[in-house]
């Protein structure tokens, strides 16, 4: 099965020659290169949230496998889903899916369920994979779409996924797709968001979690974020560094009602 691309000539160009110029705008060729275990990356309209993506991409050493952690925007499908039997196709290339460590999270993961429907129509993964592409073409994924999710679950995904990277012999970095606050005051947007990513810089996942709920903070992806660093934490994760923040206000010159983009390395 090809999964074809659901939003391409919506959030990001649809062609291979725009697509390609127009990720080669974002990224850093300059940038220092770390080596990575976790990164949170957006997922909105290039034009509002590719300087943010492409950032982050620039800045790690890339893997032989993303696990590619996305919100469902669109409430189709499971809880928690993933699509292991397919190939992901955007306008410049067209992902495999790595099968092997695919089946090795769903063995140690009894939420996760495999499934399409939650990922036929969404976008989160989607817009992470042009800026992939971009730096490797060979890189394989593994989608993990998150639909709703207790603290307990997100913890249990997350061992299941760090036991299932420990059991294979290659560089896997786990990518984290989500955008902060949304449809707020700029000011407002900056203050909750500096909340929820302190947490992230402490690489406190339970943390991250609550405070999200506690203050009100419209980050949509809250349980990605929340996998992404409970695994990276029981893969040895130790530091993370914020490499870009913004908010849409800084393109649409509207700073009454902005969303808020955070990219963050954790290493």
């Amino acid at each position: 099965m090809i999964r074809k691309p659901a939003v391409a000539g919506q959030f990001y160009a649809g062609t291979k020659e725009r697509l390609s110029e127009q990720v080669g705008g974002y990224v850093d060729p300059l940038a220092v290169k770390e080596a990575a275990i976790g990164i949170l990356a957006p997922h909105a309209g290039f034009i509002y949230s590719g300087p943010v993506a492409g950032a982050v991409y620039s800045s790690i050493k890339f893997p032989q496998t993303f696990v590619l952690l996305g919100p469902n925007h669109t409430g189709l499908g499971p809880a928690i889903s993933l699509m292991d039997d397919c190939k992901w196709e955007i306008p410049v290339c067209t992902f495999e899916v790595d099968t092997k460590l695919a089946a090795k999270i769903a063995m140690n993961s009894p939420q996760v369920v495999r499934d399409s429907k939650a990922h036929m129509f969404e976008h989160s993964i989607e817009v992470q994979l042009p800026f992939i592409s971009y730096f490797s073409g060979g890189v394989k994924i593994v989608p993990i779409s998150v639909l709703s999710a207790s603290l307990y679950d997100c913890l249990e995904l997350a061992k299941g996924i760090a036991n299932a990277i420990r059991a294979v012999d290659y560089p896997v970095v786990i990518a984290a797709s989500s955008d902060m606050s949304h449809y707020l005051p700029d000011k407002t947007a900056r203050k909750k968001d500096k909340m929820a990513i302190d947490m992230i810089l402490n690489i406190d996942a339970e943390g991250l979690y609550e405070t999200v709920r506690r203050e009100g903070i419209s980050m949509c992806g809250v349980l990605p974020a929340t996998v992404m660093l409970a695994a990276a934490k029981m893969l040895g994760a130790n530091s993370a560094r914020l490499i870009k923040y913004t908010t849409s206000g800084e393109v649409s010159g509207d700073y009454d009602s902005v969303v808020g983009y955070a990219g963050i390395v954790v290493r």
